[in-house]
């Protein structure tokens, strides 16, 4: 005899109430397998594409984690130290970009070079605000970093969780399938589904979208000269997976940061504004419909929200699984809202059919 409605309730909700007591319980324990599965979900249909081609499963998941380790070395020694040392350079310089602003509007604006003038006392403290809490905001993040990602997880523990899991992947989700309760098997098929078409458009299509922009915006900007150019660049990359504020963000701070270099050269600052311009074309015209295309993606205020709050409660490990999270709930609120709007408590007695109008309701 199947389960009535509210027992099937009960159990489901202590399920999801064990998953979050598991994730606030180990945390950091569980990052490296997080990430690997995380690595494993993005990587698997690269891995399929090449067993399309005749190569075998374990053929394909080696030739992939050989090419990713290559880029991940190379990221180490060229990327990473560039980037580290120009982000730490910038939040030292930002008391004097400050000091310059200051100078060049009490030209301006010779009422703003009294001392007790509001703007003025309030661009001096913010610049020594933002250089002693960015270097401490900073090295906060690489004690962390280093001490949540030691080097056994990141260079054992997480690219051997990925292999195996990419390697039985197709496995894995076929023993999940058969452990599906049968009566409901068909409706979590069609919502998992949903849910990895969300997730597939919007990690996997606007992550590269986000990875080519962030190339494009760091090579652009070190080839005009602009000081602090990859950190802009990747800045503005990784914050693109919110519709324009990437954009904004980087380029209000490379224009902001050229004003101040290339002061009197508005052909240089014209190009720095070009190269953001160019970038949000590209992103709406070329990456944005063809990487991503028109699949149901996630509302940037959802999106943050669920980053807020799973990285408030959960940590790293939060804000790992926040995106997922937000698909799935997103996936089911819509399910939610078709049965509501299909049930009688919406339709009433005027959207059903004459004939199953019970005699009570006339």
């Amino acid at each position: 005899m199947a389960l009535t409605q509210r027992s099937q309730v009960k159990i489901w909700s202590i399920v999801a109430v064990v998953f979050l007591a598991l994730m606030w319980l180990l945390g950091d324990v569980i990052l490296p397998f997080v990430l690997g599965a995380a690595i494993a979900y993005l990587l698997d249909p690269l891995a399929d594409w090449l067993e399309a081609r005749g190569l075998s499963r374990a053929t394909s998941v080696s030739i992939i984690t050989l090419v990713s380790v290559m880029i991940f070395v190379l990221s180490i020694l060229l990327v990473i130290p560039t980037l580290a040392q120009q982000t730490t350079r910038l939040f030292a310089t930002v008391p004097t970009l400050f000091q310059d602003l200051q100078s060049f509007l009490t030209e301006r604006f010779p009422t703003l070079a009294e001392s007790d003038s509001t703007i003025r006392q309030s661009l001096s403290s913010l610049g020594n605000v933002i250089s002693s809490k960015g270097a401490a905001f900073l090295e906060g993040v690489m004690g962390s970093v280093s001490s949540l990602f030691s080097v056994v997880m990141l260079l054992v523990v997480v690219p051997v969780v990925a292999f195996y899991l990419l390697l039985d992947w197709d496995n894995m989700v076929a023993r999940v399938d058969e452990l599906l309760p049968r009566d409901h098997a068909p409706v979590i098929r069609r919502l998992a589904g949903e849910i990895d078409r969300t997730l597939a458009g919007f990690i996997r299509g606007q992550g590269t979208v986000c990875l080519l922009l962030g190339i494009y915006y760091c090579i652009g900007l070190v080839l005009v000269g602009l000081d602090f150019g990859i950190v802009v660049g990747a800045l503005a990359g990784l914050l693109t997976f919110i519709p324009y504020i990437g954009a904004l963000v980087g380029g209000a701070l490379a224009i902001g940061l050229a004003l101040f270099q290339f002061w009197g050269e508005w052909t240089m600052i014209a190009i720095v504004a070009a190269i953001f311009f160019s970038g949000q074309f590209l992103e709406g015209n070329v990456l944005t419909p063809k990487l991503v295309g028109s699949s149901v993606g996630l509302h940037p205020v959802w999106l943050l929200l669920a980053l807020s709050v799973f990285g408030s409660l959960f940590g790293f490990v939060g804000m790992l699984v926040a995106v997922p999270v937000a698909a799935a709930i997103g996936v089911i609120v819509r399910f939610a809202i078709e049965q509501y709007k299909h049930g009688r408590l919406y339709q009433g007695v005027a959207g059903r059919q004459p004939d199953t109008v019970d005699p009570e309701d006339q």
